[in-house]
């Protein structure tokens, strides 16, 4: 048989319009699946956003109902220049005077000066064994040294003649990390070159006392390590730039040293922290602040989640249509559970504080929570107990048992959001495969068209050419008998 090398060239017929319009009837199938998954797919996006709301929502109401959240104090200083505090939730209510008369340093020793930073000290041509220079830490009185109790704070380090220069002996000390820092200054003289020793701990305590031993044993005997080292109040000492000494100040007229420029304990569970000389206020109080904070989060949790389903529900009265959750179950149970729990009373703590609206939270017109913060702040002022017992005073509270609530709803294994979700996506999995499955058999009864299609081209095409061979020999035959 004959062929034809595009559809409806041998008939002459429009059969690509005919498959075309044929293979679109076929497909109607298709394209109601689509709008189904399209639906279900909108559907599943408005679960998600209605899914964030209620994540925050619990969020802000979790952190309501922890008690700690209630029992904050904060620390606070009229002058922040001069001292800055922190509390612990221990810390007792007060207002204390501070003067603080003397800021804590380290001590700063500087030795004599040398004519070169990088050549060995003394006669070493000969030694034969290391100098030992020691560190003690203490208190210095006059020409008298303490020792620290503390035996771990005396550290040693050895110094090889030969390596006995003034940046040897300065990175021998950082290397060793005794509690000195050491670095050279150059102050212009004929021997510039000064060693300078810094405790990196301050306070009257961190005083430094440093013997050598060692550097009169060398052969040469010149003992120059030890003339340049050995710092002893008695004598011979190091020229002292700075001073060891204790932070000074009052609390309310009461003198309190400390050993740093943190101040822990002059007043019960305070640390405070000075920075410059000056006088102060401290006073210390519950921090109402952050309690006001958290519940106005929680106010607006709720109120962006009736956003989302005022979104999710809404009627467009133009084109008559509603929005892809109006008329929603799962929605409507949600927003009815939450709004029952945060209207029910709460059992009397003794402070009289049993509804939210006692507080200044109270629902509006619209659904919508409001917040009264000058009704809030008096009841955190007078009532702090009563409000965390609102929040926190176990699983009945408004705190947990809306945390508890969402949890019910979003809980994976059978929370009605996650359910009603899993509903969802099981049927896009079964539209899915419908879809295929459809989309295959009208691929196939499209090719069975236009395989039948092309028989017939070819038939008529072959028709027409005997017909047209026919002709030929009729004309022929009436030709020849005239």
């Amino acid at each position: 048989m004959a062929s034809v090398s595009s559809l409806g060239i041998g008939s002459g017929l429009d059969l690509n319009t005919l498959l075309a319009n044929l293979k679109k009837g076929e497909q109607a199938p298709l394209v109601a699946l689509q709008q189904q998954q399209t639906s279900y797919t909108t559907k599943l996006t408005a679960y998600g956003k209605l899914g964030s709301a209620l994540s925050a929502l619990q969020t802000a109401a979790a952190a309501l109902a922890k008690p700690d959240l209630f029992q904050g104090v904060k620390a606070g200083s009229t002058a922040s220049d001069v001292l800055t505090a922190t509390a612990l939730s221990t810390a007792q209510s007060g207002t204390y005077a501070v003067n603080v008369t003397q800021m804590s340093q380290a001590q700063s020793l500087a030795a004599a000066g040398v004519a070169t930073s990088n050549t060995n000290i003394g006669d070493v041509v000969a030694a034969a064994t290391p100098t030992t220079v020691t560190f003690e830490f203490g208190t210095t009185t006059g020409a008298s040294f303490a020792a620290d109790a503390d035996a771990t704070r005396t550290k040693s380090i050895d110094i090889d003649p030969a390596h006995s220069s003034l940046a040897d002996i300065a990175k021998k000390i950082n290397d060793a990390a005794i509690g000195v820092t050491a670095s050279i200054v150059n102050d212009g003289s004929a021997s510039p070159y000064r060693l300078v020793l810094t405790s990196k701990q301050t306070g009257e305590a961190s005083s430094m006392r440093i013997t050598v031993s060692g550097d009169a044993d060398h052969p040469a005997g010149d003992a120059a390590l030890s003339s340049l080292l050995t710092n002893n109040p008695a004598g011979p000492k190091l020229e002292q730039t700075a001073a060891a000494q204790n932070t000074k100040l009052t609390v309310n007229g009461i003198a309190i040293t400390s050993a740093t420029n943190s101040v822990a304990g002059a007043v019960q569970d305070v640390t405070m922290t000075v920075s410059k000389l000056g006088s102060s206020t401290l006073s210390v109080q519950q921090d109402a602040g952050i309690v006001q904070n958290a519940v106005a989060a929680f106010v607006n949790a709720y109120n962006s989640l009736q956003g989302v389903a005022k979104q999710l529900t809404a009627f467009d009265a133009s084109s008559k249509t509603g929005a892809v959750l109006m008329g929603d179950s799962t929605l409507r149970n949600i927003q009815v559970g939450i709004r029952s729990a945060l209207t029910a009373a709460q059992s009397d703590d003794g402070s009289g504080l049993t509804t939210l609206s006692q507080i200044g939270v109270s629902f509006q017109k619209d659904g919508s929570l409001a917040l009264d913060s000058t009704k809030l702040t008096a009841a955190l002022n007078g009532k702090m107990s009563g409000v965390a017992h609102l929040f926190s005073g176990g699983a009945g509270s408004y705190g947990a048992k809306m945390a508890a609530l969402i949890t019910g709803y979003t809980d994976t294994t059978g929370g009605s959001l996650a359910m009603a979700t899993k509903g969802i996506n099981t049927t896009l999995d079964s539209l899915a495969k419908q879809y295929t499955a459809t989309s295959d058999r009208v691929d196939a009864t499209v090719a069975r068209y236009k395989a039948q299609f092309t028989q017939l081209d070819v038939l008529i095409n072959s028709m027409n050419q005997t017909s047209s061979y026919l002709t030929q020999q009729f004309d022929a035959l009436n030709n020849n008998s005239k």
